[in-house]
Formats: C-alpha cells, sequence, structure tokens
C-alpha cells in the first residue's frame, strides 16, 4: 500500500513537470509567430497612404469641372459652336461667383466657317433647399453656311444649298426636382429673332434655287416668344457624362410668331437608358428621340426651324441637318468600353428618318450609319469626343465634338 501511495505521486510529478515543459516549450514558438505577425502589420502599415492623384488626372478632373459649369475657375476654354456643322469651335470664357453658389458666366466662340456666339448667363443652382436650378442668359450668334438640301427623307446630296441666319436672344430657365431625385419639372421663356439671310461658301446660296413660295420662311426675318415645359425622370450620374441610370422625358414647346406668320408647336419625346455590364466596364447605351410639330392655323413652319437629322449628335455618318421636314425619328446605341478613369472607347449604331406626317413614324426606310470612337471625360462631362462613322452616302467621315452625343 505504502509502494502504491508513493508511486501514485511520483507519476503525478512525472505528468506536473512534463505539461509545464511542454507549455514553456510551447510559449516562444507562439509568441515568435504573433511578434512576426505583429511586425508584419507594422511594416504594411508604413507603406500605406491616402491616394495621391497625379497631376494629369488632376489637370483632367479641373478641366471637367470647368465644363461641367463647377469649381471656382475664372478664366476657362469655352468648345461650343454655335450651330452644329460649323465645325470645331475656339473660345474662351470667365466665370464670376456672385454669392458662394450664384455665378456670371460671360462666353464666346468662333469656328473656321466663321460661325460666331457671344453670351452671358446667371446660374442660381440651389433655389428651393437644393431643389431647383436657375438660368438667365442672353446672347447673339451666326452662323454663315447651313447646309439645306430641300424638304423630305429622300432628297439628294447634290442639292445642297447654303443659308445664313443671325440670332439675338434672350431666356429663362427653372428646372426643379421636387423630391430632390428623379423627378424633373421644367420651364422656359425666351425671346429670339431668327434672320435668315444668303449663305456663303462653294455651294449656291438658297435664295439661288428657291423662291418664298417654294420654300416658307425664305429670306424672312421672325421674332418668337418661346415657351417650353418638360416633365421628365432622370436618374443618371450627369448629364454630360454616365454609364448607369437613364433619362425619360417629354418636352413641349409653343413659338408665337409676333407677326402671326409663323407660329408653330412641337413635342419632343426622349428616352435614354445605360445597362452597366461587368461593374460598368462595358455598357449598353440606348437612345431614342423623337419631335413632332404642329401648324398654328394657317401659319407655316419656316424651313430652318423645321426638325432635321445629320451631324456629330444624330446621324453621325450624315453631314450636318441632311434631312429636314415637320417630324423626325432619332434611334442610337452604343457600346461603350472603358479603357480606364478618362477614356472610354466605344462601337455605334445610328437610325433614323424624317417625315411630313407623324403617322409615317415607323421603322422603314431608315437612314443608318455606324462608327468607332473615343471619348475623353471627367467624373461629370464629356471634355472631347472623337468618332468615325461610315454611312452609304459619305462614306468615312470624322466627328470632333466637346460635348456627348447622348
Amino acid at each position: 500500500m505504502r509502494t502504491a501511495g508513493l508511486l501514485k505521486r511520483f507519476t503525478a510529478m512525472v505528468l506536473t513537470v512534463g505539461t509545464s515543459a511542454t507549455v514553456a516549450a510551447q510559449e516562444p514558438a507562439t509568441t515568435s509567430r504573433t511578434a512576426a505577425i505583429e511586425q508584419e502589420q507594422a511594416e504594411k502599415e508604413k507603406s500605406l497612404h491616402p491616394y495621391v492623384a497625379t497631376r494629369a488626372e488632376k489637370a483632367v478632373n479641373q478641366l471637367g469641372d470647368i465644363l461641367a459649369g463647377a469649381g471656382p475657375v475664372s478664366f476657362y476654354p469655352y468648345l461650343q459652336s454655335a450651330y452644329s456643322g460649323g465645325g470645331f469651335a475656339f473660345g474662351a470664357g470667365y466665370r464670376h461667383f456672385v454669392s458662394p453658389h450664384n455665378s456670371v458666366d460671360v462666353r464666346g466662340s468662333y469656328t473656321i466657317s466663321g460661325y460666331k456666339r457671344a453670351e452671358v448667363e446667371f446660374t442660381a443652382p440651389r433655389l428651393f433647399t437644393r431643389r431647383g436650378e436657375l438660368k438667365v442668359s442672353g446672347g447673339w450668334r451666326e452662323a454663315t453656311r447651313v447646309g439645306f438640301y430641300g424638304i423630305g427623307n429622300d432628297t439628294v446630296k447634290a442639292a445642297r444649298t447654303n443659308y445664313d441666319f443671325q440670332q439675338p436672344h434672350v431666356a429663362a430657365t427653372l428646372v426643379v426636382k421636387p423630391t430632390r431625385r428623379l423627378w424633373i419639372l421644367g420651364g422656359g421663356l425666351e425671346y429670339t429673332q431668327w434672320s435668315q439671310r444668303p449663305g456663303e461658301g462653294t455651294f449656291p446660296s438658297v435664295e439661288t434655287v428657291f423662291t418664298p413660295q417654294t420654300l416658307p420662311g425664305l429670306g424672312a426675318k421672325v421674332t418668337y416668344v418661346h415657351t417650353q415645359g418638360t416633365a421628365a425622370f432622370d436618374w443618371r450620374t450627369s448629364p454630360g457624362y454616365a454609364r448607369r441610370g437613364g433619362f425619360y422625358g417629354v418636352t413641349a414647346h409653343d413659338f408665337t410668331d409676333t407677326d402671326s406668320n409663323f407660329g408653330f408647336q412641337q413635342v419632343d419625346y426622349e428616352v435614354i437608358q445605360h445597362f452597366p455590364i461587368l461593374r460598368e466596364t462595358w455598357t449598353i447605351s440606348l437612345h431614342g428621340l423623337a419631335k413632332t410639330t404642329a401648324d398654328k392655323g394657317d401659319q407655316e413652319i419656316p424651313f430652318f426651324m423645321l426638325p432635321s437629322l445629320g451631324g456629330g449628335s444624330s446621324l453621325r455618318g450624315f453631314s450636318s441637318h441632311r434631312f429636314r421636314d415637320r417630324n423626325s425619328l432619332l434611334l442610337q446605341a452604343e457600346w461603350r468600353i472603358m479603357v480606364n478613369r478618362y477614356l472610354d472607347t466605344a462601337v455605334f449604331y445610328d437610325a433614323g428618318k424624317v417625315t411630313a406626317r407623324t403617322s409615317d413614324l415607323d421603322f422603314k426606310k431608315l437612314k443608318h450609319d455606324y462608327g468607332i470612337g473615343a471619348r475623353f471625360h471627367g467624373p461629370f462631362a464629356t471634355l472631347l469626343r472623337l468618332e468615325l462613322a461610315r454611312s452609304n452616302e459619305v462614306g468615312l467621315s470624322m466627328v470632333f465634338a466637346a460635348s456627348p452625343v447622348f
């Protein structure tokens, strides 16, 4: 019995010593691994720091803010032409803030075709607790060689003539977002005068081919009181550049001629939808725009106010204002591929037609083109759009623009 008790105490001592030795042996290894992990994390923390944009990225962001009308920039380049078809525009603007958010903007541009534009605009972007934006503007523009090919969808390219117009204008627009998102209500009032004059350039002037009896508005000076109203849903990132969201809207126009000769009404129906794929690396973008017009009694619509298709923002493979008539339909599709933060490429297809009757706005006998393009952009604005378009009439044509196609 005594021997058995001694054996039990000896066994317990051995187990205790063995356990203590095992723990002692494990502690240095555990401590060593923990210290290594802590040291590795400390080394990573030393190398981590907030991302700092490069000079090029800062310049692109600043230019995007300028073209989007944001930022405290005084002088800036202004690249908007007086009218489509005048070639690339060169100009400058000056923006002065009269309060933390309200600004006065003076700008002007000129093209190699002699198109001229000068404007001054007051903008108040945060009315009604950031639900409304007011713009009041006045200016003057001239387009010296606008192409006119006749009226209808079956006119020929060889029938081109040119005309000139001058247009002083004063306007005010108010856009309100009642819920700050999605729903948009807009209204506008404009007082403007259109003076149609003989055209310049290598093509015949329009009055050498037509007369006031065969072409309504030829040689006319028309003063309009133009009112408009818009109801729309818009959940795009920005109208200037977006890769997701959409726009669905209707805009009604009333053009009242002070002499009661050329008054008419117009309604625009527009749909834009962006479908992002693979986290916006790809985007399928679709656009549809239909314009319809109606006479006021026995008044006529002047030829230079008719809806038109053709040029860098509609049928890109055709000359500017290639087709004109009382109604128009435009359909566009793009597959946009993001190359990096500031460059997108695109494959596109355009189709459209003009008609004398609204009932003929269908998918038959559409003019069409296709092409590829590149767009340099900031987060909210398209800085430069370069596109190569092809149609069966022109072949290849190049598009340079400082605005999005849609």
